[in-house]
């Protein structure tokens, strides 16, 4: 099959050595292949970046001055620390999205674990073999579970081991409950056990994690509302008044601070405050973000154990400190017209 200039590009940039690992990794995802042609898109991407920024900086003016040589070692230097820098940060936000894909796949295979196990355990009650009550229980509904569940059964097929293609499954994400499960049953067929009570009580005690989680979480109801309420209310509203009580100063102070200082009878004078209210609204926008960010993911850590379930909740979270900041600052800016 003809390669496209793209395809050809991505697999130029990715060392050899890396592409084994890299398709592994994009497995986890869920993508069978290695996407060698966004890798090609992405580089002219970053070239197209720090070209712009190289015209708009007019950073060959700055140094036109100097001799050749020097010139273009500057340049060279520019274009190289620039696309790296570039690419960095291209790389980072994919490897973002990837780990943030994988994370999901994981959490989508946990759920629905112990209802995959019902109908394996039901097959084997029912005198399936192992294997065949295995691939039985494969159910659409299952998802990510029944994909993964799929390829174990085709490496099967191919000739691999049933233990080895269920080791490699169990050892392919980062899922204590997946593994622990697959070492169970690895176990109780290498010793020949009955492996329908196993499951059974697998079942047992996956259902009880699952309701134990969901008590914590209820149980941390209140430092949930508490700390969301802080962010999203308390902090925007404190922030717009803080500016308005700002702008307030500065005008009493331009008014107040020459009167003072032409007049000779007071005993104490008065400086204009340099503060600009501009910078001051910059500074809250920036604050309030941070404050969101970290704010999903600490209650993500209190609610679900974990950092990744609240990276979906930070632009709610931004969105509202943010709409509700100008909100209160135009109802402040209003009130203060009329007085």
């Amino acid at each position: 099959m003809k390669t496209g200039f793209l395809e050809q590009i991505g697999k130029a940039i990715i060392p050899e050595t890396f592409r084994a690992g890299l398709r592994v990794y994009y497995s986890k995802a869920g993508i069978r292949e290695v996407p060698y042609k966004l890798y090609g898109i992405l580089l002219y991407v970053a070239l197209i970046f720090i070209g712009i920024i190289y015209f708009y900086s007019n950073f060959y003016g700055t140094i036109n001055h100097l001799s050749p040589l020097l010139v273009g070692l500057l340049v060279f230097l520019f274009w190289a620390i620039g696309g790296l820098f570039i690419s960095l940060i291209i790389i980072g936000a994919l490897y973002f999205y990837l780990n943030l894909k994988i994370f999901n796949r994981v959490k989508e295979m946990d759920i629905n674990l112990a209802d995959y196990l019902v109908l394996v355990s039901t097959n084997l009650k029912g005198g399936l073999s192992f294997e065949k009550a295995l691939w039985s229980a494969i159910k659409p509904e299952f998802g990510v579970l029944s994909e993964e569940m799929g390829l174990v059964s085709k490496k099967v097929m191919t000739g691999s081991e049933l233990s080895e293609a269920l080791k490699e499954f169990s050892e392919k994400y980062d899922s204590p409950s997946i593994r622990r499960t697959i070492d169970l049953i690895l176990g109780q067929v290498e010793s020949g056990g009955e492996i329908a009570s196993v499951l059974d009580e697998t079942i047992e005690t996956l259902r009880k994690t699952k309701v134990l989680k969901e008590e914590m979480a209820a149980n941390t109801l209140m430092f949930t509302i508490f700390i969301g309420a802080i962010v999203t209310v308390i902090s925007p509203l404190l922030f717009a008044l803080a500016l308005n009580l700002l702008e307030i100063l500065i005008g009493v102070s331009a008014t107040v601070a020459p009167a003072l200082s032409s007049s000779s009878s007071t005993p104490f004078s008065m400086n204009e405050i340099e503060i600009n209210s501009e910078d001051f609204k910059i500074f809250s926008v920036m604050a309030l973000t941070l404050i969101s960010i970290f704010a999903s993911l600490i209650l993500s850590i209190i609610q679900k154990g974990d950092i990744k379930s609240g990276i979906k909740y930070v632009p709610l979270f931004v969105f509202v400190a943010l709409t509700l900041y100008f909100l209160f600052l135009g109802i402040f800016g209003g009130l203060l017209s009329f007085t």
